[in-house]
């Protein structure tokens, strides 16, 4: 059925109601807003690189209203504005990583002419820094254990007289008293 146009005041085109369309038969009215962020939804989940069949199981509708939401002028609009934003905030990110790699550059090339103690300091901090990007960290956390053992008297005097070479060769000062030892730095 041809759908007849006319011109309205301020040149804006109006079209007869499409007489496929009737009334709800339930009586309810469509909640437009509902609609409106289920399709923002369903585009954010999109964006965020779930298939649109994922996005039907989580969102517990069907995989054609997820195309029909993806592929609607709206959907391609936003899907677009959603990219050019991404792209642009991507952009940003990666000047940022060319110009700290600049200065860690500059500052790597100082540490490797100078032979300076401070400079010293400075490589181990920036090689710290670099394998902490680099997601080489080394562990902060100890993971310490509680072990119940039943010791002799013999192994108890062996184990205060290895810990006393070990202190002494780290040189730190052990002054034995009585039964006790204590460390003094």
């Amino acid at each position: 059925m041809d759908e007849i146009e006319e011109t309205r005041p301020y040149g804006f085109t109006v079209r007869e109601s499409d007489a496929r369309r009737t009334e709800n038969p339930n009586g309810r009215a469509v909640d437009i807003k509902k609609l409106w962020s289920r399709q923002h939804e369903i585009l954010n989940l999109d964006s965020l690189g779930y298939k649109g069949t994922e996005i039907a199981k989580m969102l517990g509708v069907t995989p054609t209203t997820v195309s029909n939401a993806l592929n609607s002028t709206l959907g391609t609009e936003e899907k677009s504005n959603i990219r050019k934003t991404r792209d642009e905030e991507y952009e940003e990110l990666r000047e940022e990583v060319m110009d700290l790699t600049k200065k860690s550059l500059k500052v790597y090339n100082e540490i490797l002419e100078s032979e300076t103690e401070a400079m010293t300091l400075k490589k181990a901090t920036a090689d710290t820094v670099a394998l902490d990007l680099a997601g080489m960290r080394a562990p902060t956390r100890i993971d310490s254990r509680h072990v119940s053992v039943s010791a002799t008297p013999e192994e108890i005097e062996n184990f205060k007289r290895r810990g006393i070479e070990a202190a002494k060769q780290m040189g730190q000062i052990v002054v034995v008293e009585g039964e006790g030892t204590r460390n003094v730095a």
